[in-house]
């Protein structure tokens, strides 16, 4: 059986030598882009409910691709027959073409905008994709399918979070500042104390939940110069996440 990291190399060889994009290969697997990024990036499990799928995309069986037969028979097997039936001079045109395609294939590889990127200063980089904008102020209205693109130092994302929100404004200073990322984890309930991602009244907020001595409920700022956000029956609340890591661009 072969291991996650292993599973997503055999993946980035089938579709390098196909000439997919990432972006393609999402689009006829029928998984969003965001997500086969995250598969790509190492920071979500390849899925392997989905094998059977990847696997007819990519022209080889589910078995050979999660490694539990070593070669990919169904190749071999259409391959075969075929090459018998040439003719001898037409076997050796297979032949020249295969002997240059493996020389081709050992070749040093360029890799993918979808990989690890190496900066000047040897560090690593990752891409991943903000789907929101969340306001460390006044609030903001949610901009649809932002979907931006990112990259990001490997080192600095989180092993697991759910997706992705940008800051706009200076209300949670020193800590979270503008134009900083969060890394969230989806959840309808964050605790008193930590710091989340709320929408009120259609405006996101990034704050912390508070709750005062006579029970009313609240959302602090870092900064002191702005005043708390008290939450009532009247307003339209809802907990989209919990914070659980800064990203400093």
């Amino acid at each position: 059986m072969r291991t996650n990291d292993e599973i997503i190399s055999l993946i980035q060889e089938n579709i390098d030598e196909k000439g997919l994009s990432m972006s393609e290969l999402a689009r006829r697997v029928g998984i969003a882009k965001s997500t086969m990024s995250r598969y790509f990036n190492k920071t979500r499990e390849f899925p392997l409910n989905r094998a059977d799928d990847f696997a007819k995309v990519l022209g080889i069986t589910p078995e050979y691709l999660l490694g539990i037969q070593k070669v990919n028979n169904e190749a071999q097997a259409e391959l075969g027959p075929i090459y018998e039936k040439l003719e001898l001079s037409r076997k050796e045109k297979v032949l020249d073409f295969a002997k240059a395609q493996l020389e081709e294939q050992e070749k040093p590889k360029v890799t993918s905008i979808f990989d690890k990127f190496q900066s000047e200063d040897n560090e690593d980089y990752v891409t991943d994709y903000v789907e929101g904008l969340v306001a460390a102020g006044r609030g903001t209205f949610q901009e649809d399918n932002l979907h931006m693109e990112v990259r990001l130092r490997a080192n600095d994302v989180p092993k697991k979070y759910d997706t992705i929100a940008k800051v706009a404004g200076d209300s949670m200073e020193p800590l979270i500042e503008d134009n900083d990322l969060l890394f969230i984890k989806v959840t309808s309930q964050v605790d008193i104390n930590d710091i989340g991602i709320f929408q009120v009244n259609g405006k996101n907020f990034v704050k912390k939940l508070k709750r005062d001595y006579s029970g009313a409920w609240y959302l602090q700022s870092l900064n002191n110069s702005y005043e708390e956000i008290y939450l009532t029956e009247d307003d339209d609340i809802r907990t989209i996440g919990e914070v659980v890591d800064i990203y400093k661009p």
